[in-house]
Formats: C-alpha cells, sequence, structure tokens
C-alpha cells in the first residue's frame, strides 16, 4: 500500500540557527549520535514504511549530502525504477532573493508529475524520530482527510520550543488552528512538519500560491487552507528530537546516552540507516577510562572520557579529560587538555594543555577544521 506514496524530504529550511555547524553543510547532514546524519532518520522512516520513491528537496551547501547519500544503496534505494532523486533549484530560474520553500517545489513540479505514486508525504529533516508512517497513513484514509499533520505532545517546559509550529485540535482530531513560532503558546501539540496528502492537491495548491506571489509552504499552502480543507492531527508516540537551536542540538545528542532514549530512536519502529564506512573497531589502551559515553569507529582513546559522544576517527591522547562534549569525525586532542561542554565539528585539533569549559546547556562550540 505504501509504495502508493511519493516521499519527499523539504531540505530548504533555513539553517542559520544552527550557526558554526551548518557554515559547510546542510541541516540534512548535520551528523548525530557518533555516526549519523540528520537525513538518515527520515530516509530510513520512509523505507521502513515502505516507499520507494523518495525525492530531496535541496537550497545550497549540498555537496556533503551528496557525498553522504551517493546512490542510496544503504537504504536500498538504488533502482531501476523510483528510488532516490535529489530536487536542486533550477539554475533556469534564478531569483536574487529567495522567496521560499515553495520555490523549490515549484521548480519540481515535474518530478512530482511524473511519479506513478498517488500520494505523497513530505517531511522536513530537522525533526528526529523513529516513525511507521504506515498507521498515520491509514489514519488519513479512514477520516477522509485532505491533508493530514503528524504531530506529538510535549512538556513545554522541558522542550524548546523556538521556530515551532502550534496546532489547535479539536476532539474529533480536526486541525482548527496553527501558528507559527507563536511568543504565546498556548497547548502542547505541536506539529513534527511531515504531511500527508493526495499528490494532485499538493501540486494544485503549489500552482495556485506561486500564481499569487506566495511562497511558503506552511503559512500559505497551509494555513491558509485551513477552512476550505479537511485538515487532520495524527499523534505520534515515541521520542521525538527538535534541532532547532545549538542548545537542542546539544541536548539531544546528550539523551542519546540514555539506553532507553536509543532503544526508542534506533530500534523500535525500524532500524536507522546510515552511509557505511569499513573501519576498525576502536582502541581502548591501557589508561583510558570511558564512562557513559558513545564511541565510534576508529577512535583511539588513551586519555579519560564521561558523559560524552564521540564520532568515527578522535584521537584522544594521554592526560586528556573530555567531560559532557560532542567531538565530531576525526577530531585530534593532544596531551593533558581539558574540555567540558564542547562540541567540536570535524577535523578540529586541539593542542597539548589547553582547556576549553562552555556552560552547562550552552556549550561552546568549534568550527570544522580549527587548530587551537
Amino acid at each position: 500500500m505504501m509504495r502508493n506514496v511519493l516521499g519527499i524530504i523539504n531540505n530548504t529550511k533555513n539553517d542559520e540557527f544552527l550557526k558554526e555547524i551548518t557554515y559547510n553543510r546542510s541541516i540534512a547532514s548535520v551528523p548525530i549520535g557518533g555516526r549519523y546524519r540528520l537525513i538518515d532518520f527520515v530516509l530510513s522512516n520512509m523505507v521502513n514504511s515502505g516507499i520507494q520513491n523518495i525525492g530531496i528537496l535541496v537550497q545550497n551547501k549540498y555537496r556533503s549530502l551528496l557525498d553522504h547519500l551517493r546512490s542510496g544503496k544503504e537504504w536500498d534505494l538504488d533502482r531501476k525504477r523510483d528510488g532516490l532523486f535529489i530536487l536542486p533549484p533550477s539554475p533556469s530560474y534564478p531569483v536574487p532573493i529567495r522567496k521560499g520553500d515553495l520555490e523549490n517545489f515549484y521548480n519540481n513540479l515535474s518530478h512530482f508529475s511524473r511519479s506513478r505514486q498517488k500520494y505523497v508525504i513530505i517531511s522536513g529533516t530537522d525533526v528526529v524520530c523513529n516513525i511507521d508512517y504506515t498507521n498515520a497513513f491509514n489514519f488519513h484514509q479512514e477520516m477522509d482527510a485532505d491533508i493530514t499533520i503528524i504531530y506529538n505532545e510535549v512538556d513545554k517546559d522541558g522542550e524548546d520550543l523556538t521556530q515551532c509550529i502550534v496546532l489547535d485540535i479539536a476532539k474529533n482530531n480536526r486541525i482548527i488552528g496553527m501558528e507559527v513560532n507563536p511568543v504565546n503558546i498556548k497547548n502542547n501539540k505541536i506539529s513534527m512538519e511531515m504531511y500527508i496528502m493526495k499528490k494532485n492537491l499538493l501540486i494544485d495548491l503549489i500552482d495556485e500560491c506561486v500564481s499569487r506571489g506566495n511562497y511558503d509552504f506552511v503559512k500559505d499552502a497551509i494555513i491558509k487552507n485551513i477552512d476550505q480543507l479537511k485538515m487532520y492531527g495524527y499523534p505520534h508516540q515515541g521520542y521525538v528530537a527538535r534541532i532547532n537551536s545549538i542548545q537542542s542540538y546539544y541536548k539531544h545528542n546528550m539523551d542519546l546516552l540514555s539506553p532507553a532514549v536509543w532503544k526508542d530512536l534506533f530500534f523500535n519502529s525500524g532500524l536507522i540507516y546510515t552511509k557505511v564506512k569499513d573501519q576498525a573497531p576502536a582502541k581502548y589502551m591501557d589508561n583510558a577510562e570511558v564512562k557513559n559515553a558513545l564511541v565510534a569507529n576508529e577512535c583511539i582513546i588513551e586519555g579519560k572520557v564521561e558523559n560524552s559522544v564521540l564520532f568515527r576517527g578522535v584521537r584522544i591522547h594521554k592526560g586528556v579529560h573530555i567531560k559532557n562534549s560532542i567531538i565530531m569525525e576525526k577530531c585530534n586532542i593532544e596531551e593533558n587538555s581539558v574540555l567540558e561542554n564542547v562540541i567540536l565539528d570535524k577535523e578540529v585539533h586541539i593542542s597539548k594543555g589547553k582547556k576549553i569549559i562552555g556552560v552547562p546547556g550552552y556549550p561552546v562550540v568549534i568550527e570544522k577544521k580549527t587548530a587551537i
């Protein structure tokens, strides 16, 4: 049944909120959890649900995304029919100032029209979860909905809700209101920015909005049609991570140190796949002391690591103490350095005896390939 669904991943969202981490990459290819990228979750969710035709809308800085995805083999999307498609902004449609993500939808209308699927599921890449879309799709059909929006209920006091879309949902699950990034958040039902609808309806909405000079998918295509279309909310149960700031990126990486969260996110509704690299396992030397940490392949550890996430190929020398930190791929931390509440992007070099300490919850971020 899900073979009749086209997957669309919208990787054109403004990424400035992640600052140094997205200088050289788009949101989709931001590293998370020691060996994954954010795109791995939505791609795996769609494939595990049975979707075989997936298009990824991109805007800029997508070289690392192309390198990560390659042919789509790891997600079983290297197919003769359907498969994985990168949907770039059209070079024949130059726009000095970007108007909105509907530009990208509009420039790729031919891809949507040519696909043989009747329905579409649209998702961003900054909401991390493990979800089987089959149940939400069945709900969409049972309710005879025009549009179904997947949401979850959050603890307003414990969640960073900046840049979130708040839903007002009636008792019959009908959506009766939506607000984008409101100052006063009135309820705890937050959109996961995942939408189900018929493909022809999506094409009509895109065409109608662009012809009127409107280019924001959520504000123009969805919110302006709440009264005209039957929109329903489908509740998702389970762990949800919204990556909408440096603080939330740091928090949700730290959450993965909990076995319960790790199991929920990586195994419950299906496995999460990523690019395969044939590398040696991590190596712990005689002086190594590691406690409550995620350590990826090819790390070499001689110092002390606690409550931290180490990506592939990290080198920790003697006398180093790393605590509450995220150390990305191929970083090198020399002898007797101390790092606490820190995010190191890829290939950062910390020389001997350096001490970098951030505030709990507000980590210091060191840009890619920096030497200190």
